[in-house]
């Protein structure tokens, strides 16, 4: 299972995540932030807010708001769309 370790705001909804198995990488996640429970990520101040969960090892947010890091690995190393 794939743990995220570190992540770091890069600017607007883009983060820079670690995972445990040495990969690192650019995540968009402003054209995932659709559902009720994202609604209030898409506001940038809130968004920021987010951290990395030490028992679920993903990206959190207090209002119940994650990503499955199998889903973030998938992000962070897909090729960039041109």
């Amino acid at each position: 299972m794939i743990r995220v370790t570190k992540a770091k705001l890069i600017k607007d909804f883009t983060l820079h995540i670690t995972f445990d198995n040495g990969i690192s990488g650019e995540v968009d996640l402003s054209r995932e932030l659709e559902g009720d429970i994202f609604l209030p990520l898409r506001d940038p101040e809130y968004f920021r807010q987010f951290r990395v969960d030490p028992d679920i090892h993903t990206l959190v947010w207090d209002n119940g708001a994650d990503f499955a890091p199998s889903f973030l690995l998938e992000k962070a190393t897909a090729p960039l769309a041109h």
